[in-house]
């Protein structure tokens, strides 16, 4: 089975201004993490926003990121769902253009309990594609449920291609917990950028690497984070920490906005804040697709300093993007022209 080390990117779903998938933008960003040396690319996770594409496009953008990258890159399918009849659709789809791995994020908004989340969701897709790795995607905070430690521990010794998870629970304790019970070669992976320098050190998690987002933009620094890790260089590994911090902030950006009612919390969520800056940066991205929609001001503001925090510390961070989409970032990070209509007004 395949063994899961390093960065793997959480890649966007680049729209046209009309919200259709711009499918050549797509190839194009592919190309870029593929130069830029990531271990892998995850398409149609929730960064790619899955909940808003049909499966007809869900199978058209794994197919472009899979024909694209080949064996020279691990493509991860999100074929997830809550319903396992459409997973079992999606995982087909993936599986009959040679896809070797899925990413099952836990059944939201109907919220089966773990038991059933094992039962009826991961342990069938397991038994019908003994060929395909499943990758289990625990993130409670968006799904309303969780596939607990013990359930995973079930699946992995009952099914050899149940052997890691995307973790994103932000629970340490849950995390030590998978790791003491699935043993010592199932892979945990981060799915929080902001955790996985944690996740990664600790010896009672000992995670094998991260499916990030902050790679759409840096994919060579965090996958040298990474590798850093796993190296034992971890002074190295402190210092792109430091740098990489500013991006890691942006996966979701929080304000207090003013109503006429009285103050409100705006809570940005991933994929907005970095489509946002991909599209002020002049790499293929477009808008989200409704219901999400744009940032707030103060919203942009946060985005663009740290951003600016980035190219003004580590501006080499920054200098592949230069480079591959011809671009100056100067004039991108500090001209209002190139985020007019990004905002509300």
């Amino acid at each position: 089975m395949i063994v899961f080390s390093g960065c793997y990117t959480a890649l966007v779903t680049p729209m046209t201004k009309n919200f259709t998938v711009d499918y050549d933008g797509l190839a194009t960003l592919v190309e870029f993490q593929v130069k830029e040396g990531v271990s892998g690319i995850l398409a149609v996770g929730t960064t790619g926003e899955s909940p808003t594409l049909d499966w007809n496009e869900h199978n058209k953008v794994i197919e472009t990121v899979y024909s694209c990258t080949g064996e020279k890159r691990l493509t991860i399918a999100g074929t997830g769902s809550n319903s396992t009849a459409e997973t079992f659709k999606g995982t087909h789809h993936a599986a009959e253009m040679g896809v070797k791995a899925v990413l099952l994020v836990d059944p939201y908004y109907n919220g089966p309990s773990s038991i059933e989340i094992r039962k009826e969701y991961i342990e069938p897709v397991a038994q019908r594609f003994p060929d395909i790795q499943i990758v289990p995607y625990v993130i409670p905070g968006r799904t309303g449920t969780q596939l607990y430690p013990q359930d995973l521990a079930i699946l992995n010794q009952l099914y050899q291609n149940v052997s890691v998870v995307k973790e994103a629970t932000g629970n340490l304790e849950n995390m030590r917990l998978t790791r003491r019970l699935c043993g010592k070669d199932f892979s945990i992976l981060s799915g929080d950028d902001d955790k996985t320098f944690d996740m990664m050190i600790s010896p009672d998690i000992a995670a094998a690497g991260v499916i990030s987002v902050a790679s759409n933009i840096v994919p060579r620094t965090v996958q040298n984070f990474v590798q850093a890790i796993l190296s034992q260089k971890i002074s190295e590994a402190q210092k792109l920490r430091k740098a990489l911090q500013p991006l890691f902030n942006m996966v979701t950006v929080k304000t207090m906005e003013a109503t006429s009612y009285g103050p409100v919390i705006c809570k940005a969520r991933n994929p907005l804040g970095f489509k946002t800056l991909m599209r002020i940066l002049g790499m293929p991205s477009g808008p989200c697709r409704q219901p999400m929609g744009k940032m707030t001001k103060a919203g942009l503001d946060i985005v663009l300093d740290n951003a600016r925090k980035v190219y003004n510390l580590n501006p080499e961070i920054l200098q592949p993007i230069e480079e591959f989409f011809d671009i100056n970032l100067q004039e991108r990070l500090y001209k209002r022209k190139f985020w007019k209509g990004l905002y509300y007004d």
